[in-house]
């Protein structure tokens, strides 16, 4: 887990008015959210910026350093951010106040490592990455920067799910456990893809009696 340090300052007013002033200034609004409501930020954009582009990314801890009417210390992480379509700047950024003794749920990137996986090298088949990102449940100091998944002995028609990774101690996955990860395929359409992805191993076909069967059965009732 990656742990930054940043500036702000609270704030009192709030509007588009100030807004556009503190991005005038070199500045842009934000918001602490916790437990007991929310107060208005004024934050810098760069740091934001030096923190999406860390490698933990929006799951770094983030030590708030506030100023203005008080002062205060804060661990949080990066809840939200708004960017300028046309030019990538930071508008806004929503910090969310954890507790390092509470267990929170986050998004963490997946990361493919190792060769190419067998089945694409020894037998042509297609590599897929289905999910980029896998939800987990911890403390803040357990959250990794990424989860690392090595798919180099993945032959053709195997996968890797969700309830085949272990993530250590004090780690939770969320979502659905059956949901494949990556895969190695033969090439087939993206509908017939979905259909084996979502669906359940242990789903039986249904049993079909002969009408005859059926007949006699009914006879032997009557």
């Amino acid at each position: 887990m990656q742990k930054v340090e940043i500036q702000g300052e609270y704030r009192k007013n709030t509007g588009k008015g100030v807004a556009r002033k503190l991005r005038g200034e070199g500045k842009i609004p934000g918001v602490l959210y916790s437990k007991g409501g929310s107060t208005p930020l004024v934050l810098y954009p760069k740091e934001i910026q030096a923190i999406l582009r860390s490698a933990a990314g929006e799951n770094a801890l983030i030590t708030l350093n506030a100023t203005g009417e008080g002062v205060g210390k804060h661990v949080t992480i990066l809840r939200d951010y708004q960017k300028d379509p046309l030019n990538g700047k930071i508008l806004h950024a929503d910090l969310f106040e954890i507790s390092m003794t509470e267990p929170i749920e986050v998004k963490v990137m997946v990361e493919i490592i190792g060769d190419i996986p067998i089945g694409v090298k020894r037998d042509g088949g297609v590599f897929r990455h289905h999910v980029r990102e896998l939800e987990i449940r911890c403390l803040p100091t357990n959250i990794p920067d990424h989860i690392q998944i090595d798919a180099s002995n993945l032959a053709m028609g195997e996968m890797i799910h969700i309830n085949d990774l272990s993530l250590g101690e004090g780690i939770e996955l969320m979502g659905n456990p059956t949901q494949a990860i990556v895969s190695v395929t033969t090439t087939m359409s993206d509908e017939k893809l979905e259909a084996l992805l979502t669906s359940t191993p242990a789903e039986a076909a249904p049993v079909v009696v002969p009408a005859t069967e059926q007949k006699a059965d009914a006879e032997k009732s009557v």
